[in-house]
């Protein structure tokens, strides 16, 4: 599990590829904000596939695996279960490490069970 910290006005996706490094992986599942082509491009150099639904204005759209795309209800039952934990969602910690360090432990415990 791995967790990046980025301030409220920076999209998710400037962070895929730090997030995929060093892992081992067949597919990747992501929804359509990660629809890019450097990010699709770095997906498929690794020998992946990439299960991420094109964009509504994507000139041409491509297909992906609806099936596995299903499978990724697991990633938002994961952030539900993560907002349980009062000090997250709430933003008790003033310094980003700690708040990093916290969330670490509440995924790792969620992980656990």
């Amino acid at each position: 599990m791995r967790f990046i910290l980025t301030p409220g006005q920076t999209h998710d996706s400037t962070q895929a590829q730090a997030l995929m490094n060093g892992y081992d992986y067949d597919r990747v599942l992501a929804d359509k904000s990660y629809d890019a082509d450097e990010i699709l491009q770095f997906i498929a150099e690794q020998g992946a596939e990439a299960v991420i639904p094109p964009r509504a204005n994507r000139k041409e759209q491509r297909e992906y695996d609806t099936h596995w795309y299903k499978e990724r209800h697991l990633v938002e039952c994961f952030i539900n279960k993560i907002k349980h934990y009062r000090r997250i969602f709430s933003r008790f910690e003033k310094l980003a490490k700690r708040y990093l360090g916290f969330l670490s432990f509440a995924g790792a415990l969620i992980w656990l069970r």
